[in-house]
């Protein structure tokens, strides 16, 4: 299938990229694309512009700051998969890396598009919410940074405004104990459930709209997730109970 009618737009910095979103209505933001591209296919997005932000020079750089590591918007997921620096200091993201789709897509998807797209079957929000880390968004209006507590509004939804570009994602640092497990069908599937342990935290995803934090002592509690050919919503809870008991064992 191919993609509804769009403007295209290519700025070379995050400035013109902020000035687009800014002015544009209807924008989408492309960086890997391995979300975007599928819905636009499918007619499930039609947004009038697309703001491509692949010229952005030195937008894609991962680092330690503030204990933790900081990964911008154009960062691969599988340059992040393949840090040094993050598997020493946040070896937990790592570990979600490997469980997210195939080396062939993370070869090109990011770290902040995933957050950005929020899907509640997918690992990176859960990480974020976990670890109790944040993103950067900036704007014309400025820079702010909003906790992954605050960040997730629905399914496919955040607490970024229109004009806003994720910028980057902080990770603290995981040390351990730590665990990330989920239930798929097959490897690289969506997960059916899933649950991120990051020392007495714990977030569960693919169980309720947004990725949440649980009692470790009673997952299931107040969960109220959906149905689907995939999985009963009295077996997704059943999963976050068997996969917390698991994740806390080890």
């Amino acid at each position: 299938m191919k993609p509804p009618p769009f403007e295209y737009h290519a700025p070379a910095t995050v400035d013109e990229v902020c000035a687009l979103l800014g002015s544009l209505e209807d924008a989408k933001v492309l960086a890997g694309g391995q979300s975007l591209i599928p819905l636009l296919n499918f007619r499930l997005a039609r947004p009038a512009h697309l703001v491509d932000i692949n010229r952005v020079d030195g937008a894609d750089r991962i680092y330690e700051r503030d204990g933790g590591v900081a990964v911008q918007a154009l960062a691969r997921q599988a340059a992040v998969e393949d840090s040094e620096l993050v598997a020493r200091v946040c070896p937990l993201v790592v570990d979600a890396l490997r469980l997210v789709a195939h080396r062939v897509i993370r070869n090109r998807g990011t770290v902040c598009g995933s957050i950005a797209h929020a899907d509640p079957a997918s690992e990176l929000p859960a990480v974020l919410l976990a670890l109790g880390g944040h993103v950067v968004a900036r704007s014309t209006r400025g820079e702010r940074t909003i906790p992954a507590a605050e960040l997730f509004a629905g399914v496919f939804e955040t607490a970024l405004a229109q004009d806003e570009l994720l910028v980057e994602a902080w990770f603290p640092a995981s040390g351990k104990p730590s665990a990330i497990l989920e239930e798929s069908r097959r490897h690289g599937d969506f997960a059916l459930a899933g649950v991120v342990r990051a020392g007495d935290r714990l977030a569960l995803f693919g169980v309720a709209p947004t990725p949440v934090l649980a009692d470790p002592r009673d997952p299931g509690r107040g969960l109220k997730p959906s149905g689907d050919l995939e999985a009963t919503p009295d077996f997704r809870i059943h999963l976050v109970r068997a996969l917390s008991e698991k994740a806390f064992a080890a």
